[in-house]
């Protein structure tokens, strides 16, 4: 991969995701790179309706990361960023010199992330793991097992340990 890898991490700020985070961080990411925050929201109705619908069908716009750390700014999109996650961005962009960018997607999280490996385009995703039991993951199933086997880049699965 060349020095302008597009580094995806799916984000939804549970500690598995900040785990994967963590991992791709000590682990992946090197200097010239773009870490893309990916994070999926449920569909429906927030305070910023018009916005949010035209984003609904493509994702928001790319979000740098001094608007991700402001919290204002990120209400509009119905995220709400925690200090942990903040704190790892700041961090790996201030010691790698790298660029950290958010996009954020309405609706499932499966689908859609395999959706933004390829609009945005990814070079690799990394996503986390919740662990489910056997009947949770039959129930509801699994989004690192539906992007394992749909997305069209490398994905890397980081189990979370309790």
């Amino acid at each position: 991969m060349a020095a302008d890898r597009r580094v995806g991490i799916a984000l939804d700020f549970s500690p598995s995701s900040k785990n994967a985070l963590k991992w791709a961080v000590d682990n992946v990411i090197r200097k010239g790179d773009h870490l893309i925050l990916v994070a999926v929201r449920p569909e429906g109705h927030y305070d910023e309706g018009d916005q949010i619908q035209l984003w609904e069908a493509t994702g928001s716009p790319l979000i740098p990361l001094s608007e991700f750390c402001d919290p204002i700014i990120m209400k509009r999109y119905g995220v709400k960023p925690d200090p942990e996650t903040l704190d790892i961005v700041t961090t790996a962009a201030r010691q790698t010199q790298i660029e950290v960018l958010m996009k954020i997607y309405w609706g499932d999280p499966r689908e859609k992330l395999c959706e933004a490996i390829d609009t945005i385009p990814l070079s690799c995703i990394i996503v986390g793991n919740r662990g489910l039991g056997t009947l949770k993951r039959a129930i509801m199933g699994s989004v690192s097992n539906y992007v394992v086997n749909n997305a069209s880049c490398p994905v890397t699965v980081v189990k979370h340990h309790v």
